[in-house]
């Protein structure tokens, strides 16, 4: 789960690491009169665009202004409007909420993250002294700038912890202390709230002399919310696909994607096989959707429903191999979606041509079904011949 900046820096400030003064508001009015409470002379003001989605200086979400009347015209420009990065795709995210922050000169500017190394088996640290919006692309160019201490979610975590990688960073022994309790508190921060992320990039010196986190992005592990019901409540489900948040309440796993095959499988693992099948043919798919391996005739009628929603779906497949789920429920949950979509005129109106592979466990019997039905399906009796009729049917 993703939550905005504004909310990342107020768990920043409970675990001690220094962020600038700001406030988070949501109309042009609010703005003028956060900024006249944030501005101070010597400092300029900055308005930030709360969406879920990095780069967003790139996409012209973040304005550097000088004065408070100015900053009431940045967020005019921003507030109900969609962002677009190069991280949210052609369709942007929303702009509900923007954060005004006081700011001032920066001398230098730092990459800080804890994620957690698969490989290893553990958190790990990840610094380096060139911070900033091309962060990627220093990692992949000139990976010796990337420095990386791994640490156990066991050990105490002080000030002293990542001591050595601090001074790697500067030669300055006191912002040296500074980093070092600012990773510290980040390796809290991703222990003690289930985190899956916590960067600041910038982590930057300012013309002060202090050590300030300029922007902030903590990520959090889903399958630990229900130990961390105070994270759950900063969900914004603003920020996500409507179809991934109609997905959730049937316990569904979905993914929009740009393609124009929708696709509706039985198994993690089947429906990225499903995807690739499909690229492999030609084709794009439009989704990612596991109805799971138990799925109810209700679920099934449920993704039926999620996919069409989508305007570019030109076609849908639905690849299911009977195993735990039977391919009798599955024919009963397409004739279930189908028939309540015609009632509503959403389906007729479309005429969107469906290739159904079904295998395992009565097989016979949901073909069956398909077949006694009014619906006009076009049946596959192998992966690869689905995917072909998928793509054919959709072009």
């Amino acid at each position: 789960m993703n939550i905005h900046e504004y909310q990342a820096k107020e768990i920043f400030q409970r675990f001690g690491i220094p962020v600038h003064e700001g406030k988070v508001v949501s109309t042009p009015e609010e703005a003028k009169r956060a900024a006249e409470q944030v501005f101070k002379d010597g400092f300029s003001l900055v308005v930030k665009a709360q969406v879920h989605a990095g780069a967003r200086g790139k996409g012209g979400g973040v304005k550097l202004v000088k004065s408070p009347e100015e900053a009431a015209k940045a967020a005019t420009g921003l507030l109900g409007k969609r962002l677009i990065t190069p991280q949210t795709g052609p369709e942007g995210k929303p702009t509900d909420k923007v954060l005004i922050e006081r700011t001032s000169k920066i001398v230098s500017e730092f990459y800080s993250s804890i994620v957690l190394d698969r490989g290893a088996a553990l958190p790990c640290l990840i610094a380096s002294q060139a911070g900033g919006i091309e962060i990627e692309e220093v990692a992949a160019k000139e990976p010796e700038k990337i420095l990386k201490q791994h640490f156990s979610p066991d050990q105490k975590l002080d000030d002293h912890t990542f001591q050595e990688t601090a001074n790697k960073l500067t030669s300055d022994a006191k912002q040296a202390e500074a980093f070092s309790k600012i990773f510290a508190a980040m390796a809290k921060i991703f222990i003690e709230l289930d985190a899956s992320l916590v960067e600041i990039n910038p982590l930057a010196l300012m013309d002060s002399g202090k050590i300030i986190a300029i922007d902030a992005k903590i990520n959090f592990d889903v399958n630990a919310l229900y130990r961390q019901p105070e994270i759950a409540k900063l969900h914004d489900p603003s920020q996500e696909d409507e179809r991934e948040n109609e997905a959730k309440k049937f316990d569904l796993s979905y993914v929009g994607l740009n393609g124009n095959i929708g696709c509706i499988v039985n198994g993690a693992g089947l429906a990225m096989a499903t995807m690739d099948i499909i690229k492999y043919a030609g084709g794009e798919p439009a989704n990612f959707l596991d109805v799971g391996g138990g799925a109810s005739k209700e679920k099934v009628a449920a993704a039926f429903k999620i996919v069409l929603t989508d305007p570019d779906v030109k076609a849908i497949l639905v690849n299911i191999f009977g195993g735990i789920m039977r391919c009798d429920v599955v024919a009963e949950g397409i004739l279930a979606a189908v028939k309540e979509l015609k009632a509503s005129g959403q389906f007729s109106a479309r005429k969107i041509p469906i290739v159904v592979r079904l295998e395992g466990t009565n097989v016979e019997k949901g073909k069956d079904i398909l077949e006694k039905s009014d619906l006009e399906l076009i049946s596959a009796a192998s992966f690869e011949e689905a995917a072909k009729k998928a793509v054919e049917a959709a072009s």
